[in-house]
């Protein structure tokens, strides 16, 4: 059987949507993107790893870790990662 895309992969190696193990790829997944997003964000103000960590309370080997994962970020540090250390707002959409 020859893979033709991405979600192809995604459904014979993890399973289709719904399942326990896609489920969780796709939540690794947005968790992974959200510290992209604030590594770009810490990048275009200029900012260092250690002087946003400053800004927020937090050590710089912890903004590391969501930059690099995202997982285990608490709303509550989220925003004050955007809000307090970036400037920006939070917007949380939820799906059903």
């Amino acid at each position: 059987m020859e893979t033709k895309n991405w979600k192809e992969v995604k459904d014979r190696v993890y399973g289709k949507r719904g399942t326990l193990r896609r489920e969780e790829l796709e939540r690794d997944f947005e968790s992974f993107k959200v510290g992209l997003l604030l590594r770009k964000a810490r990048e275009e103000k200029q900012l260092t790893q250690a002087e946003l960590a400053e800004a927020v309370g937090k050590k710089r080997e912890y903004i590391s870790k969501i930059e690099n994962n995202g997982s285990n970020l608490t709303l509550k540090t989220l925003y004050d990662i955007v809000e307090k250390g970036l400037g920006g707002k939070v917007k949380i959409s939820i799906d059903f």
